[in-house]
């Protein structure tokens, strides 16, 4: 755990085709949190594009970026200039035909620490990220993990925490919580893109929201550890539908669950600090790591069990 309190930062903000112009408005957003004392910041996920993955179309895959490569080289000059750590989620060639939807952490001296890709890739109505994104690997990666070890899940030692990166759809699987939180995480990052369909947003939207905000919530409780939690704003066109409304609502929440700081509809850049003493305090109490009975978890490796097997 970390001994020293640290101060992270997350950024909510729109999107449009415009690449440079999104890359440019999060260096801004990123200086503002820094302003305001943030020490590791986060964007939202696939920062520098609109969310492409709506529809299926081939041309979107030149939208993808070589790590290292122009966003990370920026980025890094970033960090380093202003002594921050800096979470990049961006859209990732690996080699010809292999994509990621991914999370680059870059520590405060500008050094590329490594590259957390997406491990639960969801397949939903204008939510078509199965055609673009490989899941991460559950076994041997790039990474150098032994077989078995962490199955994709990273935390990086970064200058003032421990950090844990898992991405949007991965919010919904206590599993990846747990296993990172496990790695040494003091803060997990969700960069995230969810949306309403704007039919459904009378009847399912406040609790579409809710269902979002509660999932994490219950992360930092279970682990004891911070949550943060940048998602996008703004209604994406797309042709021959209603488009999509990025609902915003950011926020980040402390390791018993309460939220610190949160953010509406509109552009937002969210800080908080955080005193390890009270991961400290909210774990003594609440022991939920200390009681876990490992023995008994070994059904969980199966998709399904089943009454009476």
């Amino acid at each position: 755990m970390t001994q020293q309190p640290f101060t992270v930062g997350i950024i909510q903000d729109h999107a449009t085709e415009d690449v440079a112009s999104n890359v440019a408005r999060a260096v801004e957003l990123i200086r503002q949190a820094a302003a305001q004392g943030a020490q590791i910041v986060c964007l939202k996920e696939l920062f520098n594009t609109t969310y492409f993955a709506k529809s299926t179309r081939i041309e979107h895959f030149d939208l993808a970026e070589p790590v290292p490569g122009p966003i990370t080289d920026t980025m890094q000059a970033l960090a380093k200039e202003l002594a921050v750590v800096i979470i990049v989620p961006i859209f990732v060639r690996r080699t010809a035909g292999l994509y990621m939807n991914s999370a680059v952490v870059i520590d405060a001296d500008g050094t590329l620490l490594g590259v957390y890709d997406k491990m639960h890739i969801p397949h939903d109505p204008m939510f078509e990220e199965k055609y673009y994104f490989t899941p991460g690997d559950a076994q041997l990666d790039y990474h150098g993990e032994r077989p078995g070890e962490a199955n994709g899940f990273r935390v990086w030692q970064t200058r003032y925490a421990n950090v844990g990166v898992l991405v949007c759809w991965d919010q919904w699987y206590p599993e990846a919580a747990r296993i990172t939180t496990l790695l040494g995480a003091d803060v997990l990052f969700y960069p995230t893109a969810i949306a309403w369909h704007p039919a459904e947003k009378d009847e399912w939207g406040e609790a579409q929201v809710q269902a979002w905000r509660t999932a994490q919530r219950a992360h930092a409780i279970a682990n004891g550890v911070w949550v943060a939690s940048p998602n996008r704003i703004g209604h994406e066109d797309e042709p021959g539908t209603n488009g999509l409304e990025f609902f915003g609502h950011s926020f980040i929440a402390d390791p018993f669950g309460r939220v610190v700081a949160e953010a509406g509809t509109e552009q937002a850049v969210l800080v908080h600090r955080c005193d390890p003493r009270l991961q400290e305090e909210v774990r003594r109490n609440w022991p939920f790591l200390r009681d876990r009975r490992v023995d008994a978890y070994g059904p969980i490796l199966k998709r399904y069990i089943g009454v009476g097997r």
